[in-house]
C-alpha cells in the first residue's frame, strides 16, 4: 500500500506521554487450546494519548488483535487493568461497558461488520439510534464526507468492499468518540480503496479529535503514526 503525501501530513508527531487517554497496566490473557493454556498477552503495559494515532504491529500470532480487544473492552484480561479517561473498564459490568462503547469508542474491522438489513444511512446512524441521540444532520455530513450520497439507501450487499468500509468508517466516527479502534481496516481492500479508506479515517478522526489505535501489518501505515508499538510473542518490544 502506497500512501499519498496528504496522508503523510495528516497528523502531528507526538512521542511523549503528555495526556494519556487510555492506559493499560500489566495485562495478561490466556486461552484454552485443548488441554493446554496458552499465554497470549504477557504483562503488557501501554498508553494512548488524547488525539494520538498509535499503530500496533507484529507477526501473525504475536497478540496484536487480542491486545486491541482488551484495550477496547471487547474482552476481559485475566489480570491487569485498562483505564479510559480515568475509568477502570475491567471493573465494569457488560451494561456499563456497552454504554461506554456506544458513547466514547468507535470501531472499524477488516470484515466491515455492517448490519445487512440496514441501508448505508441507517448503518451510519446506528450508534446514535441505540444511544437514543438521533442526529440526521451528522449522518448527512458523514455520508457526504465519505462520498456515498448516491448509496445512502443501498444495503451492504449492494456495495463494493471499499464502499462498505467507508460506511464503517463513517459509523465509527458518527458519535464523536474519544478513541477509535481499527483492526486491519484495509486488509480486504485493493491498494486504491485502501488508500481512500485510510485517508478518510485519518481526516475524519482528526476533525473529531479522536485518538486512533490501528492493528496492521502495513509498514506504510506505521510511517504515518505518532507512535508504533511492536508485539512479539505476546509482549511489547521495547
Amino acid at each position: 500500500m502506497t500512501l499519498s503525501p496528504s496522508m503523510a501530513a495528516s497528523t502531528p508527531k507526538a512521542n511523549s506521554k503528555t495526556q494519556a487517554l487510555l492506559t493499560a497496566s500489566q495485562l495478561n490473557k490466556t486461552v484454552q487450546v485443548g488441554e493446554q493454556k496458552l499465554s497470549i498477552i504477557k504483562d503488557v503495559s501501554m498508553y494512548v494519548n488524547a488525539g494520538e494515532f498509535v499503530v500496533i504491529m507484529g507477526k501473525s500470532g504475536s497478540g496484536k488483535s487480542t491486545l486491541l480487544g482488551l484495550l477496547a473492552a471487547l474482552d476481559y484480561p485475566d489480570s491487569g487493568t485498562v483505564e479510559l479517561a480515568g475509568q477502570t473498564l475491567s471493573s465494569l459490568d457488560e451494561d456499563a461497558l456497552a454504554f461506554i462503547r456506544q458513547q466514547e469508542m468507535g470501531f472499524v474491522f477488516q470484515s466491515f461488520h455492517l448490519l445487512p438489513t440496514l441501508t448505508v444511512a441507517e448503518n451510519i446512524a446506528f450508534p446514535l439510534d441505540i444511544a437514543r441521540r438521533p442526529n440526521p444532520a451528522r449522518v448527512d455530513e458523514l455520508i457526504d464526507a465519505v462520498d456515498l450520497g448516491h448509496r445512502r439507501h443501498s444495503l451492504p450487499n449492494q456495495l463494493s468492499g471499499g464502499e462498505q468500509q467507508r460506511t464503517a468508517v463513517a459509523r465509527a466516527l458518527v458519535s464523536h468518540p474519544k478513541i477509535v479502534f481499527a483492526d486491519e481496516p484495509t486488509g480486504n481492500l485493493d491498494e486504491q480503496n485502501a488508500n481512500q479508506v485510510m485517508q478518510l479515517l485519518l481526516d475524519l478522526r482528526q476533525q473529531v479529535g479522536s485518538a486512533l489505535v490501528v492493528v496492521t501489518h502495513d509498514p506504510a501505515l506505521a510511517e504515518m503514526a505518532d507512535r508504533v508499538i511492536t508485539m512479539h510473542d505476546g509482549r511489547i518490544d521495547e
